[in-house]
Formats: C-alpha cells, sequence, structure tokens
C-alpha cells in the first residue's frame, strides 16, 4: 500500500477554478462522466471508504474539490457532467472554467480519465482526452467497472481504446475494478511518476 495515497484528506470544494488553492506544487486530475466510477476510484486508490462522496444521483457534485496528500501535492475531483442532468448556462460555465484549467494551471501535473468499460470513448471522454493532447499532459486512462465484463469483453474495450491512443505518448489505458482492486498497483505507480515520487 502507497502511505502517501492512504493519508489524502479533503482539502476543500469550490464552484470554479476562481476557488482554487494557489498555483503552486502537483495537481492530479480525476475527469469522468457522472456515472463512470470516479468517486470509487479515488477511495479505492487512497484505501478510504468515503474521501470522496459516491452520489447514487449522476452529476450531483457540481464543484471542484480538491484532496491534499501533503503540503505540496493535490487530488482534483472535477465535476462529471457529460451525463448530468444540469442546466445548458451551468455546462457552459464548466467548459470555460476547464479551458482556463488546462491553459493556465502551471502545477496541472497529470490526469486520470475515468471511463465505464462498457461505455468507453463517449463524447465527454473524447474532449477530455482531446484537452489533455493539446498540452501533452500525461494522462492514465481508467476503464473501470472491469469486473462486469467477462475476460474476453474486457479485453476488446481495452484494446479498442489502446488503438485510439497509439499515436498520443503521453496517454495510456488500463482495466480497473473499485471492487476487485484490480488494477490499482499498476495506478498507484502512474501516479508516483505525475506526483514526481520517482523519476
Amino acid at each position: 500500500m502507497r502511505k502517501h495515497y492512504h493519508q489524502a484528506k479533503f482539502l476543500l470544494s469550490c464552484p470554479s477554478i476562481k476557488g482554487a488553492p494557489t498555483d503552486e506544487g502537483f495537481e492530479v486530475i480525476f475527469a469522468g462522466r457522472s456515472n463512470a466510477g470516479k468517486s470509487s476510484s479515488i477511495n479505492t486508490l487512497t484505501m478510504q471508504n468515503k474521501l470522496a462522496k459516491v452520489s447514487r444521483t449522476p452529476g450531483r457534485t457540481q464543484h471542484l474539490v480538491f484532496f491534499e496528500l501533503d503540503k505540496d501535492r493535490r487530488l482534483v475531483d472535477l465535476p462529471g457532467y457529460g451525463y448530468a442532468k444540469v442546466p445548458e448556462h451551468v455546462k457552459k460555465q464548466w467548459h470555460q472554467d476547464m479551458s482556463e484549467y488546462f491553459e493556465k494551471r502551471d502545477c496541472l501535473r497529470g490526469a486520470v480519465l475515468v471511463m465505464d468499460v462498457r461505455h468507453p470513448l463517449k463524447p465527454f471522454d473524447k474532449m477530455m482526452l482531446d484537452w489533455c493532447v493539446s498540452i501533452n499532459l500525461p494522462t492514465q486512462i481508467l476503464l473501470t467497472k472491469a469486473d462486469k465484463l467477462k475476460k474476453g469483453a474486457a479485453a476488446n474495450a481495452y484494446q479498442l481504446v489502446k488503438k485510439e491512443i497509439k499515436n498520443h505518448p503521453y496517454v495510456d489505458v488500463q482495466l480497473f475494478s473499485s471492487l476487485k482492486r484490480q488494477g490499482l498497483d499498476t495506478l498507484w505507480s502512474r501516479l508516483d511518476t505525475f506526483f514526481g515520487y520517482i523519476d
């Protein structure tokens, strides 16, 4: 177990990037459609059951939520608006905030894009991936809920995404299951490089 992830704690929640912590240190974002298993993935990687709130109502979280690993490193849970039934003006504001975040946030060091293995590469996923690729941001795609598919079907989904990202050297993909903790070591290792724990 990686102690530095287990010690993660809630830092703050804010409706827009204007309320974010000082732009220094290391930040890694978690992004995904509202029902992709993002909160469960954060809880699994930190070995905490209730760090990130898992909502039964997709799209309920409409804030950026910052979790502190130490004084220099933060996980950032982005709102999942790809699926949520939120007003159009809220989606528009979110798009503007995220565009500014990607363009101006110097401490952004990596991204974890969370996709349901049964429904990968939806328009929202592709938009987030395009943002990451446009700034050469190291990115790990988590194909979550892998336990819900047979091995052959999960492998096919993995290969589909692998083919999609073959021309993007900073992007990788893995299967992941919060329930079975499948792929946890791989995720930890990738995050270690994002956060500068290892070269």
